[in-house]
């Protein structure tokens, strides 16, 4: 593959990321390139790794899902090489975020994460993230690694709910 178009792969990697204010799973990152047929899974995977080796884009893991943002020198480099991406592309990105960027975040926005605190102890934390903030926090001890699962497992759909809730009998 020629160097100009893998360099050209990381540069929409790193604009998308740019574009939005939060972070994109990695499934989010290909799902646009794939859709549009710009390269194939493996050399998006390749572009990403090479842009967390050199620091463009940092990594969060939580249970099975890596998240990415873009790194302050990753938006140097893009505002550096911007020129190299078309207004086709661009054009074409925008319009994707522009249609998809609720559900993307709603994705992301819902986090919830185990971990054993002790033998027979399990922490689950429960988050719910908007604009960088958390607008809900929570960690509940449970005696057992099913149980911290469940909570896990069970956050996504009911953290609206658990917020109302909180804030109903709370105010």
């Amino acid at each position: 593959m020629q160097s100009d178009t893998f360099m050209l792969y990381k540069l929409m990697i790193l604009y998308i990321l740019s574009r939005v204010n939060f972070p994109l799973t990695n499934a989010q990152l290909t799902a646009f390139i794939l859709e549009k047929e710009y390269t194939n899974y493996f050399n998006i995977q390749r572009a990403i790794s090479d842009l967390i080796d050199d620091a463009y884009i940092t990594t969060k893991t939580i249970r099975n899902s890596t998240l990415y943002r873009i790194t302050d020198h990753g938006n140097e480099t893009l505002l550096f090489f911007d020129n190299t991406i078309s207004s086709g592309i661009k054009e074409d990105i925008e319009a994707y975020l522009l249609e998809n960027k609720y559900e993307l975040q709603a994705e992301v926005s819902t986090q919830a994460e185990f971990y054993q605190v002790k033998k027979g102890e399990f922490a689950a934390h429960l988050s719910v993230i908007e604009r960088e903030a958390s607008i809900i926090d929570l960690t509940l001890l449970v005696p057992t690694l099913e149980e911290a699962e469940s909570l896990c497992n069970n956050w996504k759909e009911k953290s609206s709910d658990v917020y109302a809730y909180l804030m109903s009998i709370l105010l």
